[in-house]
């Protein structure tokens, strides 16, 4: 299966426990492949790089760069499709749609309101990351701990 996780997954998924961790805990073990693009790990550097983190990244023992790059390598990078205007309320969530497109992903994962609102983009499916492990066979190795 083919994802694309939109950043605020990505970040929960690093820096706590739940679905997102799960999701990416299932791209590690190789039951799914995950999708990024160069535009989508600059934002990631830039959100995990925020003040706010700072305590949570002391805490683990690892800097936003580090993250980063542990992302970059559990995913394969792709060059986006050129969207424009799919969500006028945040347009840099064309990004993320713009690299399910190039990528062929079967879902695209958020917990952004405005993409989950969409439901769907060109075919591809925009679900939360609960949703998406609601829809895969139960194992015992992912479920949220």
């Amino acid at each position: 299966m083919r994802v694309v996780l939109d950043t605020n997954s990505v970040v929960s998924g690093l820096l706590w426990h739940g679905s997102p961790r799960s999701v990416l805990d299932l791209a590690r073990s190789g039951q799914l492949s995950l999708f990024t693009s160069g535009v989508l790990l600059s934002e990631l550097y830039d959100v995990l790089s925020r003040q706010k983190f700072a305590a949570r990244l002391a805490a683990a023992g690892t800097t936003a760069r580090e993250l980063m790059l542990g992302y970059a390598a559990l995913t394969t990078v792709v060059r986006a499709a050129p969207v424009s205007g799919a969500v006028p309320e945040d347009p840099d969530d064309d990004q993320v749609l713009g690299c399910a497109i190039a990528s062929k992903a079967d879902f695209i994962v958020s917990g952004d309101s405005h993409l989950l609102r969409l439901r769907e983009y060109e075919g591809v499916p925009i679900r939360s990351a609960g949703e998406l492990l609601e829809l895969l066979p139960h194992n015992e190795e992912w479920s949220e701990t």
